[in-house]
């Protein structure tokens, strides 16, 4: 198989498809890999580390989607990439479709197979290509919600921690999932006073078993959210419904309880967000003002550490492109149904659930592609 990855076109978005180390794998498996020259470069990865390993670098992203049987990406394709796929094509990338219509409209006409990082499965329930991107976010959100209470960026002029004699930032965590989970770890170790709110009585046992005095846990029904995000200097959205669009849990009306320059980090901003006040922004023009609020919702927040994130999401999504790769996808799928879990899109059809939902449009069980 001829597998392609391409520079990456999202505004400071650094991660890339394949790493050397990668793309040697594959090459060693009997595949051809093309790679956009300079598609590396964010992560310390030259052409000349990606030719030593046998992969053919080229000039130009058009010539990769021509030539290759599949493209692997980190974020979703743009409209100009979309035009650029075709019939039988496999996509695998984070697809996150369902606030997307856009996407999907493109990717359904397309024809391409399309295998969405985050809704690929493991035997556990888990979403194993999801989750060092999640933990990579949640640790960030915390980096990011300390710089955006510092007064120079809008907000409240609070350090996180606090100091002697001074009390430490209040921090609001919403879902005790992967992000939420690595969000506390960050904020508790600088000593912020740290509350996740979760519905799942497991999750909130797990985190307080874990944190012990460290952090606070409270049942997330609509009071305890609200009290909660009122008294919160930061507020962290770490919500998930896997393939589906986020749940808006905080609405502008609760803006209105919050201190001025009190800060809001979405996490979940990809899946169209957890604020209703959310909209994506970009690490070159990272937040904005609502009532007050600071507001960061930056889509694809790991891209900043792009070199700790592209290795964390390869060593997760190398042993499924090698399967597909060695396999064809159809047989990749068939003796895999967690890998069969992350196809969105096939033969111009919504294959996944949730995403139908969302979108409003019918769903084709996933299973039909394969026969």
């Amino acid at each position: 198989m001829i597998i392609g990855t391409v520079r990456e076109r999202k505004t400071h978005e650094y991660r890339v498809g394949l790493t050397p180390e990668s793309a040697r794998e594959l090459v060693l498996a009997g595949h051809e890999v093309l790679v956009e020259s300079g598609a590396g470069e964010g992560i310390g990865a030259d052409d000349r580390a990606y030719g030593a390993v046998g992969a053919q670098v080229v000039v130009t992203a058009e010539e990769v989607f021509a030539r290759a049987d599949m493209i692997v990406k980190v974020k979703e394709p743009d409209p100009e990439e979309r035009a650029m796929l075709r019939e039988g094509q496999i996509l695998y990338a984070y697809l996150h479709l369902a606030p997307d219509p856009d996407q999907a409209r493109d990717l359904m006409a397309s024809g391409a197979v399309c295998i969405a990082y985050e809704t690929v499965t493991d035997a556990a329930g888990g979403l194993p290509l999801l989750r060092p991107m999640s933990q990579v976010a949640g640790r960030m959100a915390i980096q990011a919600g300390a710089t955006a209470l510092q007064k120079e960026h809008g907000g409240r002029g609070v350090l996180l921690g606090g100091v002697p004699g001074v009390s430490p930032a209040k921090v609001a965590i919403l879902g005790g999932g992967v992000v939420g989970f690595n969000a506390a770890q960050m904020a508790a170790g600088l000593g912020a006073d740290v509350t996740i709110l979760d519905r799942s009585p497991e999750a909130l046992e797990r985190l307080a078993l874990h944190f012990e005095a460290r952090a606070k846990t409270r049942f997330s029904n609509q009071a305890n959210l609200a009290e909660s995000v009122a008294e919160a200097d930061l507020v962290i959205g770490a919500v998930l419904i896997p393939g589906a669009a986020a749940p808006r849990l905080v609405s502008r009306a609760m803006l209105g309880t919050m201190r001025r320059g009190a800060v809001l980090v979405d996490v979940a901003i990809d899946q169209g967000g957890c604020f209703e006040t959310s909209r994506p922004t970009t690490h070159a023009d990272p937040t904005f003002l609502v009532d007050g609020i600071v507001h960061y919702c930056v889509a694809n927040m790991p891209g900043a550490v792009a070199r700790t994130s592209t290795y964390a999401l390869n060593n997760v999504t190398l042993p499924h492109a090698l399967r597909i790769a060695n396999l064809g996808w159809k047989e990749a799928m068939r003796t895999d149904p967690h890998l069969l879990d992350g196809l969105n899109v096939w033969d111009g059809k919504i294959t996944y659930p949730a995403v139908a939902r969302a979108l409003g449009l019918p769903c084709t069980p996933a299973e039909e592609a394969l026969w």
